[in-house]
């Protein structure tokens, strides 16, 4: 417990398809003139460097955002309208702190907060929760943004519902355990009964286990059963074979690492399954690497 760190996946094509969707909702969601709370059950450290030691060992950022920028500018392509709202937020804090600056979670919904709303902030690895604190402070919004070192599964509920019945909950744990995705169920089953109106999004990693598989179905069953609607959307970038990642003479066969995610919203914005129609299939012609790449996209409506 407690090996994960978000700082060696910074800026890679699982944060790429997250993070986008997410200003999309978010996007929405500010645009009625009522409050909103936003409650991140695993927010990380907050804020990232794309030229730390951390990103330079995964270099998982050549496969995500700095893949994603190259090839716009290669091809010419204008990017989609979600792909152009997900670029102007990193350039405002890429003008702000530096071109290798990379917001997390909590930064990107901070960004998007208007004064009248709230942000909720849950991290219980020691290292990120002390970095989360530090960045947070800089902003001087502890009045609007709270950090808790509490388990994020357990302890968010005690937000729900906040007062203007308008809000989201972000759930992208690191899944290091098994039993995340088991919770991830849970605290949505506990969630919906206590906020019944709220979004949820859910991010989740497509690998070789059997809980991953489960996980999206799990949630569809859940959302159907309660009677909401749910859009699923998933990416992925290449082949999972050991066998196809490259290898470099002297040295032991790379992994091919995280080559799909998912994102599985509830109460999702309208709007929103235009918008990723749209954005998947460039994110799969900019990211994508081989024959394996794709996306997929389902919904209730």
């Amino acid at each position: 417990m407690f090996s994960y760190r978000h700082a060696f996946h910074a800026g890679n094509h699982a944060d790429v398809l997250k993070h986008a969707t997410l200003i999309a909702v978010l996007r929405h969601l500010t645009a009625k003139p009522v409050p909103i709370t936003v409650v991140d059950t695993h927010a990380g450290a907050g804020l990232y460097r794309l030229d730390s030691d951390a990103a330079h060992t995964s270099g998982e950022m050549t496969e995500g955002i700095q893949r994603l920028r190259q090839q716009l500018a290669a091809t010419g392509t204008p990017p989609t309208e979600l792909i152009a709202q997900y670029l102007e937020v990193l350039d405002h804090f890429q003008s702000a702190a530096g071109e290798s600056a990379y917001p997390g979670s909590p930064f990107i919904s901070k960004h998007l907060l208007r004064s009248e709303d709230k942000l909720k902030l849950f991290e219980l690895h020691p290292t990120d929760a002390r970095l989360l604190e530090k960045h947070v402070e800089q902003l001087e919004a502890q009045r609007q943004v709270a950090v808790l070192r509490e388990d994020g599964f357990e302890q968010s509920k005690k937000f729900l519902p906040p007062p203007s019945r308008r809000g989201l909950v972000l759930m992208d744990p690191s899944y290091e355990l098994k039993t995340d995705y088991a919770k991830v169920v849970d605290t949505l089953k506990d969630h919906l009964k206590r906020f019944a109106t709220g979004t949820y999004m859910v991010w989740y990693p497509i690998i070789a286990r059997p809980e991953s598989q489960d996980l999206p179905r799990r949630l569809k069953s859940l959302a159907m059963q309660s009677g909401k609607d749910w859009l699923s959307a998933s990416l992925r970038i290449k082949s999972g074979k050991v066998a196809d990642a490259p290898t470099i003479p002297g040295q032991s066969q790379a992994r091919p690492g995280l080559v799909a995610s998912g994102v599985f919203l509830i109460n999702p914005p309208y709007t929103l399954k235009a918008a990723l129609k749209e954005a998947l299939p460039q994110l799969v012609e900019c990211l994508g690497q081989d024959h394996q790449s794709g996306f997929t996209l389902e919904g209730s409506n």
